[in-house]
């Protein structure tokens, strides 16, 4: 760890970010990084919807059995009854959590594909009035303020990325893997009759309330209420139904893959360094049923990655 961290003066902290879109493997990769290669380093959760507790197959949190015993900060922290976490409140609170890694000469890697937080948390002046990697934003308006996205840490960036027809149809078959480990029966405990939010479009949702797979169901919960025993029956029309809601949840989360990356074309063109991992390989061995996944995933992301983390910590 010392030749890793030579006793000199820093004048910012060295902090890895793991970026990019859903379901490309971040949560590994950071894993991978800390108990292979970085084994003084933790991890600080950046995903909006996992900062809060519940719905963990929803929100697809890494399981405590995947996190190899690397400490993971900010996940499923929050009470979401509480009210939302603003990109203020976890610039406050992910900033206290650098300090503190870095004050014990460990490593802090971010890990999340809510561009918008990590953005909240790096730059060395936040605004929390303006929304800069909003889709409405001028194009030229992180270009012409550049204190918008000037760094107060010495940041290394990992944007692992995934050819965009590959991650979409890996993330058809994702949404069908978390339906079979429960995502289906997670949603009906969450179901809330009551709430204000079944009247409301996604977009006027809150906190955990806007994770995928809740508005979509919602409706489907509306007309056939949860209840023990099979979900579909014999009923030709409430298959429809679920099949209609499934096929909204896939349909979001490969929009909200695409949002992601257009804030990550976003901040790259603003000058951020992103150093682009493709992972493409990997998942198209995944879907082809292949049993070489680990091994493409080591030699075209995880060395790759190492590599330019250890430029960071010998500069």
């Amino acid at each position: 760890m010392d030749a890793a961290f030579p006793r000199r003066h820093r004048r910012k902290e060295k902090v890895v970010v793991i970026m990019g879109a859903t379901g490309t493997g971040k949560s590994r990769l950071s894993v991978d990084l800390a108990t292979l290669s970085f084994p003084f380093s933790e991890i600080i959760n950046s995903d909006k919807m996992q900062l809060y507790k519940g719905l963990d197959i929803t929100t697809n949190k890494i399981p405590i059995e995947e996190r190899n015993g690397v400490p993971h900060h900010l996940l499923g922290e929050f009470n979401p009854v509480n009210g939302e976490i603003t990109p203020s409140e976890f610039r406050r609170c992910a900033g206290k959590l650098v300090e503190d890694i870095t004050s014990r000469r460990k490593l802090p890697i971010i890990v999340g594909g809510s561009n918008s937080l990590i953005h909240a948390l790096l730059v060395e002046k936040f605004n929390p009035e303006l929304n800069v990697l909003d889709e409405f934003a001028p194009p030229s308006q992180l270009n012409d303020q550049p204190e918008l996205t000037r760094l107060r840490y010495e940041c290394c960036f990992l944007w692992v990325d995934v050819s965009f027809q590959v991650l979409c149809d890996y993330l058809l078959k994702r949404v069908d893997e978390m339906l079979d480990s429960g995502m289906m029966e997670e949603l009906a405990e969450f179901y809330d009759p009551e709430s204000d939010d079944l009247h409301c479009d996604s977009a006027r949702r809150s906190g955990l309330r806007k994770a995928i797979g809740i508005a979509e169901f919602d409706s489907y919960f509306k007309e056939y209420p949860p209840q023990r025993g099979s979900w579909l029956g014999d009923d030709p029309v409430r298959q429809g139904a679920y099949e209609r809601a499934v096929r909204a949840i896939k349909d979001n989360t490969c929009q909200l893959a695409k949002r992601q990356i257009e804030k990550i074309m976003r901040l790259k063109r603003a000058g951020w360094d992103l150093r682009r991992i493709d992972a493409t390989a990997a998942f198209r061995e995944v879907l082809d049923g292949g049993e070489r996944w680990s091994e493409i995933w080591e030699r075209e992301v995880l060395e790759p990655s190492v590599k330019i983390v250890k430029r960071l910590l010998l500069e």
